[in-house]
């Protein structure tokens, strides 16, 4: 097979638009060019319409011909590598056969740092802003009312919730972590300093777990049943251990009533926090247990709004982007939260514990302030999913 001389351009697909088909749950072909072993690490991933295949850049170096016809003909084709560049010279050879192909602006990097913001309630009393990162499966919120603003779990690019705010004109009055998180950097500490305003988070969590050092971060220490006002809601600190000794949610009521539970890593829409990442799995799931079935039920209805910090895949979500449910849903759909004795959960819990990543480690350090990592440090520390929640659970 020879090339033409002539230049064949490919279109490129932004990352906003891949995200849109990914919620459709439109038919996507996508051949990762990356090298075997940064595709395995992490990719994107969608719902059932969607196939992944991997075939290295350099394999289209070395075998022009032999490559281009492992890649289906009939199929339009988004070809994604690490950065952009790689992705588009495949993406031309395969349009200079006549091969319907398209190639992801800014390549798998802008898949990771994508951000997506909707809102889940928008009511006169307030609204609720769900601020995502598809990628990471991670999760946050704000909350406004009467021009001011509370954060919920903010993920590490803090532009992001500035953005909101000013858009909404609204001061933001606090920040809430519901736990020291181990898969991500929290935005909360440099929100915090940012704006000159409190960050509040668990006392029980500002020791790391594995080093058993004290967190050199300026926190303000929750404690169960505290209550704050944001605006025109309500907020109530729900301590819920086992996840992490410090893991608590946050129960917002609107005027008219309706609840809205911030979980972090307590529950998930279909799983529930891993209770392992202390290194005390045994130990802490006598807590998450008594968190699950005696401690949340008598805070909430199977009317409240669950809202987590993450979600394992796309299909846990709407076609409208939000990863909310009531908790009368959630209960029925969380295997998790199927009754069972102690015994039986501890089995069930103990059996279903993923791999632990030893990154995981390290992140809560930074998220105490023990160590400080640099932007490349960091988005390699963030790399790849969260895996905070059990396996097939």
């Amino acid at each position: 097979m020879t090339t033409t001389d002539t230049q064949v351009t490919a279109p490129s697909l932004p990352v906003t638009d891949l995200y849109a088909k990914l919620l459709r749950n439109e038919p996507l072909f996508i051949l990762d060019v990356r090298n075997a072993e940064d595709f395995k690490r992490w990719g994107v991933e969608g719902r059932s319409a969607l196939e992944v295949v991997n075939l290295p850049y350099y394999d289209f170096i070395e075998d022009e011909e032999g490559s281009i016809a492992r890649v289906p003909a009939d199929r339009d084709i988004l070809v994604i590598c690490a950065k952009e560049g790689a992705s588009q010279y495949v993406a031309e050879l395969l349009q200079g056969q006549g091969i319907q192909a398209a190639y992801l602006e800014g390549g798998i990097a802008s898949w990771g740092n994508f951000y997506d913001i909707r809102d889940v309630v928008n009511k006169p009393s307030g609204r609720i802003v769900q601020i995502a990162r598809p990628a990471r499966g991670d999760l946050s919120f704000m909350v406004i009312s009467d021009g001011v603003a509370a954060i919920v779990d903010p993920l590490r690019h803090i532009e992001y919730y500035l953005t909101v705010a000013q858009e909404a004109n609204v001061t933001i009055k606090e920040i809430f972590d519901t736990h020291i998180h181990a898969d991500h950097i929290s935005g909360g500490p440099a929100l915090a300093q940012r704006l000159g305003v409190p960050y509040y988070v668990h006392a029980y969590d500002a020791i790391h777990p594995i080093d058993m050092l004290p967190a050199k971060i300026d926190y303000h220490h929750l404690v169960d049943g505290q209550t704050f006002t944001i605006g025109q809601f309500s907020l109530k600190v729900v301590w819920f251990p086992g996840h992490t000794l410090g893991q608590v949610n946050y129960l917002f009521t609107a005027p008219d009533g309706d609840s809205y539970l911030f979980t972090g890593d307590g529950i998930f829409l279909s799983s529930f926090g891993r209770p392992d990442l202390g290194g005390k799995g045994e130990t802490w799931t006598p807590m998450l247990y008594q968190s699950m079935f005696e401690r949340l039920p008598q805070h909430i209805t199977d009317d409240t709004m669950i809202l987590p910090a993450h979600f394992s895949h796309l299909d846990e979500g709407g076609d409208n982007g939000l990863f909310v449910e009531p908790f009368g849903t959630v209960r029925q759909q969380n295997d998790g939260l199927k009754p069972r004795t102690l015994e039986e959960f501890t089995s069930y819990v103990l059996g279903h514990l993923p791999v632990f990543p030893p990154e995981y480690v390290e992140i809560k350090r930074v998220n105490i302030g023990l160590t400080i990592p640099n932007e490349e440090q960091a988005s390699e520390l963030e790399l790849g999913k969260n895996i905070c929640a059990l396996s097939n659970a």
